[in-house]
């Protein structure tokens, strides 16, 4: 992770974003809504952008953030995008409508765990990006892992944990906190194991893990 001084430094060399863009970014900020740090998400465009996926699958919409700066990128991509929360699910929608992208975003209401039937329909995908409940991350990768195409991408945010990932447990201040961090901690362990596929964690935003295909 890089410190705050270097971070303002690379913060302010991204280009402006649309109007529309920045004032989600504003709203999230005030109303502690997760997306995407900026470097963080800068980074995965490019890498998306070197990729091209003709469809993705988003794990956790919250407000359509993160969907809308994909869509955005990539004009000729489909993304399918998941959200649990209801209130967020129809703020995402009136983002997405807002910004003219609902023909290429489609919106799914539901608990990831559980809506692997409903989002079959959609596969493959080009690539799968995780961003929602960081403890069940292992099991959002093995429930759409098999829906990826022959050289899908898996794309994983916050896997780093403002870096507490890396400090000792002991030092983390409740259980909920070292409970979170331990079974990030393993998830990164076990995506470095597996036989099919590698991994790279990228320490820009809050960690970004890129998996692949060997």
């Amino acid at each position: 992770m890089v410190n705050e001084e270097v971070l303002e430094y690379l913060e302010n060399l991204i280009p402006d974003r649309p109007q529309y863009v920045e004032q989600m970014e504003n709203f999230a900020k005030q109303n502690g809504v997760p997306i995407m740090e900026k470097t963080g998400i800068e980074v995965l465009l490019l890498l998306l952008s070197m990729q091209q996926p003709k469809k993705i699958l988003e794990i956790g919409t919250a407000i359509g953030y993160s969907a809308i700066r994909m869509a955005l990128k990539l004009p000729n991509t489909e993304i399918i995008t998941i959200e649990l929360d209801e209130e967020r699910f129809h703020q995402a929608n009136q983002h997405i409508k807002k910004m003219g992208l609902d023909k290429r975003i489609h919106t799914v209401y539901g608990d990831a765990l559980n809506a692997s039937e409903n989002i079959k329909k959609f596969a493959p995908f080009d690539a799968l990006f995780i961003d929602a409940t960081k403890a069940k991350y292992a099991k959002f990768f093995q429930i759409y892992e098999p829906m990826l195409s022959e050289n899908g991408v898996i794309y994983t945010d916050n896997v780093l944990f403002k870096g507490t990932v890396a400090r000792d447990r002991s030092e983390l201040t409740t259980r909920r906190q070292r409970t979170l961090v331990r079974k990030l901690d393993e998830f990164n362990q076990w995506l470095y194991t597996l036989d099919s596929y590698e991994t790279t964690i990228i320490p820009v935003g809050d960690g970004i893990a890129v998996t692949k295909r060997k």
